[in-house]
């Protein structure tokens, strides 16, 4: 069956070239291989539902709909304020202060669609405003919202710890650090790129609206407290925190007058169709995940890096140069389901620890949201800001230099992402 599989491989990557979403272009290849392979139907459908029945995965619309609520309650709003108020007499605030909100909205969405869907709409535009070129305001915002995937609730993290049997709560410690350094490595850049502009004049200190600034961000302040440390504490399941969150949102918007019904009937609604894309994913890829298992593809995989190399390093930066390639091609929920049952036992037969393993491989796949021929963020920030797609591309490119640096450091010292979850006890 080798050559049927090679036939379902070239299927799913022409299917993917005439932009057929991924979910459709999973499920009938992998349909196809499993019926030909002597499976019956009822045994596809089975294994598609089964890559749905999960406990953890029941956090993910969770986490989605808490950052759409997030945008559509005026949350995300609140945080620009307080960041522009705070930074106002920095040369470049804007910039700092749009790195500034995408960590603090990252600690309540998991998704950068939702970052640069929400955030894009505001900073963009003040930044151009301001005086900032287009392409270097929009690769920042696309940049930063990388954050958000990365820092817990991290999406792809409930979706990997489900996958690779590892602790949720051990990897949203793990991505902590190197979210922040992310953060950290774009403010260098931002600062270096600032240094040549002294166009970009601070104004005055207002002390009355930095406290008025402070004041609106109380209430959203214990939303990544209820999240991060119910978690890391263990008094919630990352599932459980998610619900509260949720219900936490509904009390703000109560709160601040900004949910109606026609807001919260929005937010299902986009939060549904978010999840139901994901859901098509994580069910077509369980049963092409299981047909390549069942193919011994993971052995032969093993098999072609140990004659290369038994060095956990050399695997490393294997793994990294294929991540990085393949999340320019295709989803990044996809690749984890599909790839984590191929490299995880490969990586922990030559002692590579899965939980640095999973934040090596989020920190890769997001990157490729930033590259065509994919590159969701890419296309989102381009139509937020109703730029086209080549010039919000050319505008990212210097950008990806601290991303990758980043990715680097987090590969060569597996003790950045670990030392936290060590801390805690995990």
């Amino acid at each position: 069956m080798i050559l049927e599989l090679w036939m379902v491989g070239v299927v799913i990557a022409l299917l993917m070239l005439i932009r057929v979403p991924v979910g459709l272009a999973f499920i009938g290849p992998s349909l196809w291989y499993a019926l030909a392979d002597g499976n019956s139907g009822g045994f596809a459908l089975k294994t598609t539902f089964d890559g749905l029945n999960s406990f953890p995965l029941l956090a993910v619309p969770l986490f989605i709909l808490v950052g759409v609520m997030a945008n559509r309650l005026g949350i995300a709003d609140r945080l620009y304020d307080f960041c522009l108020a705070g930074l106002s007499r920095v040369r470049g605030n804007l910039a700092y202060v749009n790195i500034g909100t995408a960590v603090g909205f990252s600690w309540m969405s998991g998704s950068a669609l939702a970052d640069v869907a929400g955030l894009g709409k505001i900073e963009v535009p003040h930044m151009v405003k301001a005086g900032y070129p287009y392409r270097f305001a929009a690769g920042l915002t696309a940049s930063s919202s990388l954050i958000s995937p990365v820092m817990p609730p991290s999406i792809p993290a409930v979706i990997y710890a489900a996958t690779a049997t590892v602790s949720t709560g051990a990897l949203f410690a793990a991505s902590v650090v190197p979210a922040l350094l992310m953060a950290v490595g774009l403010c260098v850049y931002v600062f270096i790129w600032t240094a040549r502009r002294p166009d970009l004049t601070s104004v005055p200190f207002d002390g009355q609206r930095f406290r008025a600034a402070a004041i609106g961000t109380i209430g959203p302040i214990f939303v990544p407290v209820i999240l991060l440390g119910g978690i890391l504490s263990g008094t919630f399941t990352p599932t459980e925190a998610a619900s509260v969150a949720v219900l936490l949102m509904l009390v703000l918007g109560l709160i601040y007058r900004t949910l109606t019904l026609r807001v919260l009937l929005q937010s299902l609604r986009e939060t549904a169709a978010i999840t139901g894309g994901i859901g098509l994913i994580l069910g077509s890829a369980a049963l092409l995940g299981l047909l390549l298992t069942r193919a011994h593809v993971s052995r032969d995989i093993a098999e072609l890096i140990t004659s290369i190399s038994d060095s956990p390093w050399v695997f490393m930066i294997l793994v990294n140069i294929v991540l990085l390639i393949l999340g320019t091609a295709i989803d990044a929920t996809a690749v984890i389901l599909v790839a984590v049952p191929v490299l995880l036992p490969i990586a922990t037969d030559l002692g590579v620890d899965p939980v640095y393993f999973g934040v090596v491989m989020i920190i890769n796949l997001m990157i490729g949201l930033l590259t065509p021929p994919v590159g969701s963020v890419l296309f989102i920030t381009s139509s937020v800001t109703g730029r086209p797609v080549e010039e919000v591309f050319h505008g990212i490119i210097p950008f990806l230099i601290p991303l990758v640096a980043v990715l680097v450091l987090i590969t060569a010292f597996p003790i950045v992402s670990l030392w936290l979850p060590g801390v805690l006890g995990f």
